[in-house]
């Protein structure tokens, strides 16, 4: 079975299809991050019914609470033991390692940190996240790598690339299950001849897929961009890019003009807790006095269960009593945004439309109308 096939390309743009044992993924593909086997707020069924094709699962929680093997004990999968039936990505643990253990120790042999939850010590290697991410079972497996925070020099940025590259050797050397896919990831912060050459090395090992990481982690956007535009392309042909961590609306639209495949972040979830919805004409705070009698769907364009159904005095009304149903209707539809984002952006990459649809895109959600 091929596990990538492009299908279309329209510029820099791509449309193609991901095959994995739980299903097919049609790209560009926005994955809700499921942090602890759920993506906050929202059953699974809810999500199937949105159109989720594939959701992520964190490595470092998981193997935290309950633990890799009660998972595998109890549901024989991450899959099996959140009843979810299609696709998981599980990243290997490495940024949360950095981003939420205020002691660690950066190894060879991998990274000695403490639990964020109760100071327990623990050793987190290459072998030690493959480990893990086999027991989950996930159909696509990110290797385990370092990545620091930006800004960050050139001499930091390259002792990090490396130890990153002898580590991706290591995790490809890890016999995983015969349904799982490894992906290498790129590092190098914003140095172009840095990521150019981690390519290289990476394209050597021959990982089913590739990721840009070490964005969106303290750099400017407009660095980002620049990034994406000079690098992406360069990455191979019959194999699916993935954007870790990124982003907005905004961001996912002009990466996929870049030709990145696949995308990941909290935001849509993390801000419906904080009420926001994300709209066809920009950001909308529900929490906001104008909206106390509005009749108005949070957003008349948007064909989702809670825009169909409810009005924007009600959902400001449950959210401004503290009631949980506000952040799940949000965060439903916030995720339904997403999901049908990147469908249109593959129905233009196919009809060859794609500049049109970035550009009234663009417009309409930049118009600031709930500004």
């Amino acid at each position: 079975m091929t596990f990538f096939k492009l299908e279309k390309t329209d510029g820099k743009a791509r449309a193609g299809v991901i095959k994995t044992a739980h299903g097919d993924i049609h790209t560009p593909i926005f994955m809700p991050v499921g942090t602890r086997a759920s993506v906050k707020t929202l059953w699974q069924q809810e999500l199937e019914e949105i159109g989720a094709e594939i959701i992520l699962g964190n490595t470092y929680h998981l193997y935290l609470r309950p633990g890799h093997e009660l998972i595998e004990k109890v549901g024989g999968s991450l899959h099996g033991f959140m009843n979810w039936k299609r696709a998981i990505l599980t990243d290997s643990g490495g940024y949360q390692v950095f981003s939420l253990s205020d002691l660690n120790k950066v190894t060879e042999e991998g990274v000695l940190f403490q639990s964020h939850l109760d100071g327990s010590r623990h050793m987190l290697s290459p072998e030690k996240s493959m480990e893990i991410q086999k027991a989950l079972g996930s159909d696509i497996v990110m290797a385990f790598d370092e990545c620091p925070k930006l800004p960050a020099t050139e001499e930091t940025l390259r002792t990090s690339m490396e130890l990153t590259l002898r580590w991706a050797k290591r995790c490809r050397e890890y016999e995983l299950k015969p349904h799982q896919n490894l992906f290498g990831i790129v590092q190098g912060g914003t140095h172009l001849h840095l990521r150019q050459e981690c390519l290289e090395r990476l394209n050597e090992m021959d990982f089913p897929g590739l990721a840009l990481g070490g964005l969106s982690v303290g750099e400017k956007n407009e660095e980002m961009r620049q990034l994406l535009a000079d690098f992406v392309y360069q990455m191979p042909d019959q194999k699916p890019r993935y954007l870790m961590g990124v982003g907005t609306p905004l961001d996912i639209v002009h990466a996929i003009g870049e030709g990145v495949d696949m995308f990941d972040c909290v935001l849509p979830t993390r801000n419906a807790r904080n009420g926001q919805f994300l709209t066809s004409k920009g950001p909308m705070n529900i929490k906001k006095e104008r909206f106390k009698e509005d009749k108005l769907a949070p957003d008349p364009d948007c064909q989702c269960k809670v825009c169909a159904n409810y009005s924007r005095a009600y959902v400001r009304h449950l959210y401004s009593v503290g009631e949980y149903l506000a952040g799940q209707m949000i965060s439903y539809h916030n995720i339904w945004f997403y999901l049908q984002l990147v469908r249109r952006a593959r129905t233009a990459i196919l009809n060859g439309s794609f500049d049109e649809f970035r550009a009234s895109f663009y417009k309409s959600y930049t118009s600031n109308e709930f500004a």
